[in-house]
């Protein structure tokens, strides 16, 4: 990509700092600037046309130019373009917003608390557990469980909280108090000759030799995504989640669902919550509840959280907690016609109609000599790529995401596995462009490789 002097990238090089980006390939490379999006497709600023097989960031459900998303925002902008929810304050969008995503909860909540990002619903999330164990007069009980593999976001708190190197590496984390299990990866982490049932069963004994040997009475919650996202769209084996949740019972642990990849229709459920049977004490939610067309995200406790909390706030005389845009106005008006239109138009029937055709197309990439497995459910799914001789583990991903970009799909190199969850709305012929696109840029690759 060449770069013009005074170009919108390099201005971009110039000023802005990435996420998720090697800041010194950026200086030399540049950006992809992309200038519109229309339904499943985006259009960079040379008007070359992307499927975004992402959805964003898993996130824009109900695709790009979504006029009505346009205009619930335009109309509560002219309203009341903002006013927060600190010191008994509120306003309709805000109130309309958790009645419904308490109505809608796929088990019984009692309070929505609003805040902008994934990552700050699960760092309040956290600050809640501390807060209630408080209350309860358990001031050891604060230790939280997540899984190696995990993604809860990029805070201080919700990093710890991540189960990835490259959140924790030069950052000091995780936090104290933050541990660690077994990511429910079968091919990756099984050992020889163990069977999918047994697998399962070592994983939970993992958890629960983990929750003895820093006592029951220090760990007080377990955070988990139904299908992890970040760390490769990892569906857990049959079984898992049953047993998992037997041991958190078993030792008083709460369950934090981290549905903010899952949620609003991903799995071909409203919730992942409900595809894998879950009974969470608290939900996390946030990308598809607005399709990221505003920031926001929403955390969802049950009455054995919420009423140790309203104690703790009469006695402190507070509940000393908040962010400046919680529960923002415009941004709640347009999660609620957001979720108006995945309701109206069944996008999760969708889902549920498209999806063995999408994991069809997917599991015969599997075929392929490059892949060693392919992972999915509803609309979300990757194929991994088998480590190659001469290539360090993680390098393959990103040469086959270049060639996958110049075939015109936007996937997610996650390591070697290239992640794909393309927006709600999308029909058989655009799964099948997608994935004829991805075959294409495969098979060139495979030639790359070989020449």
């Amino acid at each position: 990509m060449t770069i013009q002097p005074n170009s919108l990238e390099a201005r971009d090089k110039a000023y802005h700092l990435h996420s998720y980006t090697n800041a010194r390939a950026l200086e030399r490379d540049g950006a992809l600037v992309i200038e519109r999006g229309e339904g499943i497709y985006v259009y960079d600023n040379a008007g070359k046309q992307y499927v975004e097989g992402m959805a964003g960031l898993w996130s824009v459900g109900v695709g790009f130019g979504e006029s009505r998303l346009v205009e619930a925002a335009a109309k509560q902008m002219a309203k009341l373009p903002y006013y927060h929810t600190f010191t008994a304050r509120t306003h309709s969008p805000s109130v309309e917003l958790a009645e419904k995503l308490i109505q809608m909860a796929p088990v019984p909540m009692s309070k929505a608390y609003f805040t902008n990002s994934g990552s700050e619903a699960n760092d309040t999330a956290m600050k809640i557990v501390w807060y209630r164990s408080n209350a309860l007069g358990k001031p050891d009980k604060k230790k939280i469980i997540s899984r190696t593999k995990g993604y809860h976001g990029v805070t201080i708190a919700s990093a710890s909280l991540t189960g990835l190197p490259n959140n924790h590496r030069s950052f000091d984390l995780p936090l104290a108090r933050v541990l660690h299990t077994s990511c429910p990866h079968y091919r990756a982490f099984k050992t020889e000759g163990e069977t999918e049932a047994q697998f399962v069963e070592r994983c939970a004994k993992d958890l629960e030799d983990l929750i003895l040997k820093e006592g029951p009475d220090t760990v007080a919650a377990f955070i988990g995504e139904p299908v992890m996202g970040a760390g490769g769209v990892i569906v857990p084996p049959a079984g898992y989640w049953e047993a998992i949740q037997k041991v958190l019972k078993k030792y008083d642990v709460l369950f934090i669902a981290d549905e903010v990849i899952c949620g609003f229709g991903r799995t071909g459920e409203m919730f992942g919550t409900t595809t894998f049977d879950l009974q969470p004490d608290m939900i996390t939610l946030s990308k598809q509840i607005s399709s990221s067309y505003q920031p926001i995200s929403a955390l969802l406790i049950n009455e054995a959280v919420y009423q140790p909390l309203a104690d703790e706030s009469a006695k402190i005389g507070t509940f000393g907690h908040g962010v400046t845009a919680a529960g923002h106005p415009v941004a709640a008006a347009v999660a609620l016609e957001n979720i108006r239109i995945i309701e109206e138009r069944d996008l999760v029937g969708n889902v549920r109609t498209l999806s063995p055709r999408f994991l069809a197309r997917l599991k015969a990439i599997g075929e392929n000599p490059l892949v060693i497995e392919t992972r999915g459910v509803g609309l979300i799914g990757a194929f991994e790529l088998a480590p190659r001789e001469g290539f360090a583990a993680g390098q393959l991903g990103p040469k086959l995401f270049s060639h996958l970009m110049e075939e015109g799909v936007i996937s997610r190199a996650i390591g070697d596995s290239m992640a794909f969850c393309p927006p709600m709305i999308i029909t058989q012929e655009q799964v099948d462009d997608m994935f004829d696109k991805v075959e294409r840029g495969l098979d060139k690759f495979a030639r790359e490789l070989t020449a």
